[in-house]
């Protein structure tokens, strides 16, 4: 079946007792049982629910996996895998993630002897030189937050095997729409399903998809074990989200594309970043491994203060954290998203600005930002 088929089917057969076509929010704490520890298929909701089976059997099958595991958030999902890893394990992260990530690592993690260190993986004389005996995982984010950085997701594998780690890829900006790491060699995708998964800013989760079996049954014993579950109504959104994800995303990436051209032609615009530009640092590659380039963009002014102005301004971009959704979004990564990372490695310029581009129409998302820029 074809991804949009997939979307809709994998996962979601008719309700057995009713027929209901939609899954059912099983809206439960506990199953009972027919017998003294022997339960059907579930005994306590941690540790299962079938709307988040099903949720989790449609998110594995459209990034060509054979196991997800889904999680209350983005963070929550990321923190268990890294949980796989023990003390002394080394990470090599990009030099250009989620400034959650980086936070995770270098004031959570670090604490309990997990070593990590940031390189750029577009460089990759330097991404070779940065991984040793230690690293454990190689954490991927392409296209970056917020700089748009496209890293070659087939070289990053072949580096991270050769000294026996692990490849994870966070496919948020993504989505398994426009790209599908696990066939470029990846081992693991993660996702924020808050941001396009579910595509409409009426959720908080997370998932992790992979093809390994061991790893697979190591996460969903620690996904019961550590309790960091979504809902059932959450998994119900996100199930609802995947089945429009095609659509959407194709919206994504046109109005995208509009503004990227009014930005470019724009006096008071210094440099625009995104993969779809020819031109951009990672053109080529984001031509490989993606269907398009995505509804994220980020550009940068003359100043900290004009940033400020302009963000201030918009009135269809609405001035807030997060992405993905049908909604367009205007922020400044610097003091917003990324405040934690302020002084470290991953440091934004002050002059940045980040749109997620929603779907609404494009000219009129243009003609908001074109009174903004003044």
């Amino acid at each position: 079946m074809r991804f949009e088929t997939r979307a809709i089917h994998a996962g979601q057969e008719p309700e057995a007792q009713y027929g209901a076509v939609s899954v059912p929010i099983y809206q439960t704490s506990t199953y009972a049982q027919p017998a003294v520890g022997r339960p059907k298929r579930y005994d306590y909701a941690r540790g299962g629910n079938p709307t988040r089976e099903a949720f989790q059997t449609a998110l594995a099958s459209l990034e060509g996996g054979e196991h997800a595991v889904s999680f209350a958030s983005g963070l929550a999902a990321e923190t268990t895998l890294l949980l796989t890893l023990r003390p002394g394990d080394h990470v090599l992260l990009a030099n250009d993630v989620y400034g959650g990530t980086y936070r995770l690592l270098a004031r959570v993690l670090s604490g309990w002897g997990l070593a990590f260190d940031v390189v750029d993986m577009a460089d990759l004389d330097a991404f070779r030189a940065a991984v040793r005996a230690e690293t454990k995982v190689v954490w991927v984010e392409t296209p970056t937050n917020p700089l748009l950085k496209v890293v070659d997701i087939r070289e990053a594998a072949e580096i991270a095997h050769a000294v026996g780690a692990r490849c994870v890829v966070d496919n948020t900006f993504a989505t398994p729409y426009l790209q599908r790491p696990l066939e470029l060699g990846a081992d693991v995708v993660v996702h924020s399903v808050t941001k396009y998964l579910a595509g409409h800013s009426d959720l908080v989760g997370g998932a992790v998809v992979t093809n390994d079996d061991e790893l697979a049954a190591q996460l969903a014993f620690l996904q019961n074990a550590v309790g960091a579950v979504p809902g059932p109504m959450d998994c119900y959104l996100a199930l609802r989200g995947l089945k429009t994800l095609a659509v959407r995303i194709e919206a994504h990436c046109r109005g995208a594309k509009k503004v990227v051209e009014f930005l470019q032609n724009h006096p008071k615009v210094t440099t625009v970043h995104y993969p779809g530009i020819p031109g951009h640092p990672g053109f080529e590659v984001a031509v490989r491994q993606m269907r398009d380039f995505g509804g994220m963009v980020s550009f940068e002014v003359a100043s900290e203060e004009e940033a400020v102005r302009i963000v201030e301004r918009t009135k269809l971009f609405f001035l807030a954290e997060s992405l993905g959704g049908v909604e367009s979004l205007i922020e400044m990564p610097a003091p917003m998203t990324h405040a934690s990372v302020a002084g470290s490695p991953l440091e934004v310029p002050s002059t940045l600005i980040r749109l997620s581009v929603g779907i609404e129409h494009p000219d009129d998302l243009i003609e908001d930002l074109a009174v903004a820029l003044g």
